[in-house]
């Protein structure tokens, strides 16, 4: 009997411990096989092969125009890069790293005596409210809800194609 008690009671907490909400979601559709970021147009599409699965506006760095060249300039890097590792300890709810800088990035940034900075992540949004729209060091921002859904879709060396 003291057995069939503590069955009950690990199911009852098993059962209690999915009732909440966790940030880490399954997913179960097509797989994305790339991501494109349009940046004038604020916006990120997830795809499989040619078709959309989802779309989402996004914020961008503090200085949005152009390709990221320096640490610190605040851009957006444009290019094909890959999605290089998940961060489920990130400071903004979840990431996904993006490979920037690459080998011709790195090389510009040396030729100029400067640094190309890094740490590039497609994330979710600041623990401070914001009170303009591009306000990341060069990242792509959507909403917390929304990083949780991308998290789960997209896998480490899924291209991604910056675009202007």
């Amino acid at each position: 009997m003291r057995a069939f008690k503590i069955i009950v009671v690990l199911l009852v907490l098993v059962g209690l411990a999915g009732c909440g909400s966790s940030k880490f979601k399954r997913y179960n559709g097509p797989e994305v096989t790339s991501v494109q970021v349009h940046k004038g147009e604020r916006k990120m599409y997830l795809l499989h092969n040619d078709k959309v699965l989802k779309s989402y506006d996004i914020g961008l760095g503090f200085a949005p125009v152009g390709h990221k060249q320096f640490e610190g300039d605040g851009k957006t890097p444009e290019g094909t890069y890959y999605i290089s590792h998940k961060n489920p300890n990130s400071e903004y709810h979840l990431s996904l790293r993006v490979s920037y800088p690459n080998e011709a990035d790195r090389a510009y940034a040396k030729s100029m005596n400067k640094l190309p900075g890094g740490d590039i992540f497609i994330h979710g949004g600041p623990k401070r409210k914001v009170d303009r729209r591009d306000w990341t060091a060069g990242c792509v921002a959507v909403t917390d809800k929304q990083i949780e859904v991308i998290y789960s879709m997209i896998k480490p060396g899924t291209p991604i194609h910056i675009l202007p």
